[in-house]
C-alpha cells in the first residue's frame, strides 16, 4: 500500500474539488448567482485534469493505454446515481474552447512527429497496408450506419465511414516500443503506413466535412461531382501548399528569430505558425486539425539547428507541458457526450457492438496489403486496429456539424462511436502483445 501512499493528495484534492463544484452548482442555484463563469471554468479545468490524470494511471497500472474519455463517461453519468455536481460541465463554452485548442495542438504534435520524408519514402506494402486499411473500414462503416441508422441521410453514414477509417498509431508504437520490436519488419511496416493514414485521413475529413457544410441549413442529400473535385483539390492545394511555402515561411522565420535575445521565441513562432495554419484551413472550409497537422509535418530538424547549438530544448519537448493541459480537457469533454441511458435501446446497444467487429475486421482487411515475405500479416492487422484519438476527434467534428438544425451526430450516434473507440483501443495492446510473443515460440 506504501507504493500508493502519492495518490492520497490527488484523492484529497480530486475530492474537495467535486465539493467546491458541488457548493457552487448549489450556490447559483439558491441565490441566482455565484463566481460567474470564470470561477465555473477554472473548477471544471481542476476536476478534469485531476479526474484525467487519475483515470490515466488506473490504467497505466493495468498495463493499459490511458483511455480519458473513460473519466468523461463516468463524470457525464453521475446524475444516474444522484449526483449532478457535473452537469456544469457539459455545453461549458470555455472548457469547449480549450478543448478545441487541445485537438489543435494534439495534432500538430502527431505532425511533429511524423517525419515529412518519412511519408515520400514508405514502401509499396505500407502504402497498399494504408489504402486498404482506409477503404475497407469506410465501406463496412458505412454498410453498418446504413442497416441501424435507415432514415438518416447518406451523408452521416459516410462520416461514420470515414471515423471508422482512422487509425491512432501512437497506442501501437508504444505497444511495440515495450516489446523492442520497433526494428522488426511489421512494425516498420505498420508505423509507415501509419504516416500516410495519417494524411488520407486527414484528406477524407476535409472533403466529408466539406460536403456537409456545403448543405447549409437546407439538408439536401444530393451532391455534385464539381463540388466534390473542389473540396479534394482545395485539400491537396492547402497541403502542398503548407508543406511548400509554409515550410519556406516558418524556416525563416526561425532563423530570424534566432537573433532575438528574449527567450521562448521557437516555442512561439512554432505555436503561432500551428495556430496560423489552422486557422487558414477553417477560413478556407477545411477542418482546422488539417492546418494544424500539416504545420507540424514541415517543421524538422532543421529548422531548430541553430537554437539545438544554443543547448535549447527540442519543440516536441517544448510543447508538451502544454499539450499535457490541454489535451485531456478534449478527452474529457468527448466522454461527456455520451450518455449511457441512450444504450437501454438494445438497437444502439447492437450499433455500437457491430460496429466495433466492423472497425477490427476493416483493419484486418489492411493486411492484404503486405507483400513482403517473412511478416506476419495479422500482426500488421491488429497493429492498425486502434482508433483512439483521432477517431474521438472525427466523431467530435460530426458532433458539431450541422445540417439543418440537427447535428450530424446524434446523441446516441456519439455514444455507439465513443464505445467503439474504446474497444478498438484497449483491445490492441494484449492482442499485440499475445502475438509476437507466439511468433517468438515458433
Amino acid at each position: 500500500m506504501r507504493r500508493f501512499s502519492y495518490l492520497v493528495p490527488l484523492l484529497v484534492l480530486s475530492l474537495l474539488s467535486v465539493t467546491a463544484w458541488a457548493g457552487q452548482e448549489s450556490h447559483d442555484a439558491e441565490s441566482g448567482h455565484g463566481g460567474g463563469p470564470l470561477t465555473t471554468y477554472l473548477l471544471g479545468i481542476v476536476v478534469i485534469l485531476l479526474a484525467a490524470k487519475l483515470g490515466g494511471e488506473a490504467f497505466e497500472r493495468l498495463s493499459m493505454p490511458s483511455v480519458l474519455g473513460v473519466v468523461g463517461m463516468v463524470l457525464g453519468n453521475l446524475f444516474l446515481v444522484g449526483f449532478t455536481g457535473f452537469e456544469g460541465l457539459k455545453g461549458d463554452r470555455g472548457l469547449e474552447m480549450t478543448a478545441e485548442v487541445g485537438v489543435i495542438l494534439l495534432l500538430f504534435e502527431v505532425g511533429l512527429e511524423s517525419k515529412l520524408h518519412e511519408l515520400m519514402e514508405v514502401g509499396k506494402s505500407a502504402m497498399l497496408v494504408a489504402i486498404l486499411g482506409v477503404v475497407a473500414p469506410m465501406l463496412l462503416g458505412y454498410g453498418v450506419s446504413s442497416f441501424f441508422l435507415p432514415e438518416a441521410g447518406w451523408y452521416v453514414h459516410l462520416f461514420i465511414g470515414a471515423t471508422l477509417a482512422a487509425t491512432s498509431v501512437g497506442i501501437t508504437a508504444r505497444v511495440l516500443q515495450d516489446l523492442h520490436k520497433t526494428k522488426s519488419k511489421e512494425a516498420r511496416i505498420i508505423l509507415g503506413a501509419a504516416v500516410v493514414d495519417d494524411v488520407m485521413g486527414l484528406i477524407i475529413l476535409a472533403v466529408v466535412s466539406g460536403l456537409v457544410t456545403s448543405m447549409g441549413g437546407s439538408g439536401e442529400a444530393s451532391v455534385k461531382l464539381l463540388p466534390v473535385l473542389w473540396i479534394i483539390g482545395k485539400a491537396l492545394l492547402f497541403l502542398a501548399g503548407v508543406i511548400i511555402v509554409g515550410k519556406w515561411v516558418i524556416t525563416h522565420a526561425l532563423r530570424l528569430g534566432a537573433h532575438f535575445r528574449v527567450p521562448g521565441i521557437p516555442l512561439v513562432l512554432s505555436i503561432g505558425h500551428c495556430f496560423a495554419m489552422s486557422a487558414l484551413a477553417s477560413w478556407i472550409g477545411l477542418a482546422p486539425i488539417v492546418g494544424a497537422f500539416a504545420a507540424g509535418l514541415v517543421l524538422d530538424e532543421a529548422c531548430f539547428e541553430v537554437y539545438r547549438q544554443r543547448g535549447e530544448r527540442e519543440i516536441g519537448e517544448l510543447v508538451r507541458p502544454i499539450t499535457t493541459l490541454v489535451v485531456p480537457v478534449f478527452f474529457v469533454m468527448m466522454g461527456l457526450r455520451v450518455d449511457l441511458t441512450s444504450f437501454a435501446s438494445m438497437n444502439i446497444l447492437a450499433f455500437a457492438a457491430v460496429l466495433s467487429v466492423a472497425a477490427v475486421i476493416g483493419k484486418q482487411v489492411c493486411s492484404l496489403g503486405v507483400i513482403e515475405k517473412g511478416v506476419n500479416r495479422i500482426v500488421v492487422g491488429v497493429g492498425m486496429i486502434p482508433r483512439g484519438e483521432v477517431g474521438l476527434i472525427f466523431a467530435a467534428i460530426g458532433a458539431k456539424l450541422m445540417v439543418g438544425d440537427e447535428p450530424l451526430f446524434s446523441t446516441s450516434t456519439v455514444s455507439a462511436l465513443v464505445v467503439m473507440v474504446m474497444v478498438t483501443t484497449l483491445l490492441t495492446p494484449p492482442l499485440l502483445k499475445i502475438l509476437f510473443q507466439n511468433k517468438n515460440k515458433s
